[in-house]
């Protein structure tokens, strides 16, 4: 089972194309910088893209879907 889950991620963030983006630049992120949100034995996962999964899914990013130009 993908943890966590992309229906409960999908009450969070409506758009899987913001998801996947949102989890990308964090991920590089947390690659180029060494700088994790969550003490890293916290994490279930161990790559990159799941940890900012994990970290959205906790509230500790959030995306501003609001699209005011």
């Amino acid at each position: 089972m993908i943890y966590p889950s992309i229906d409960k991620l999908q009450t969070i963030v409506p758009s899987k194309f913001t998801l996947v983006y949102v989890s990308a630049i964090r991920s590089k992120q947390m690659n180029e910088k060494n700088h994790y949100q969550m003490p890293e034995e916290e994490y279930k996962c161990k790559r990159g893209v799941g940890r900012a999964l994990e970290e959205l899914e906790r509230g500790l990013i959030t995306v501003n879907t609001n699209s005011n130009k």
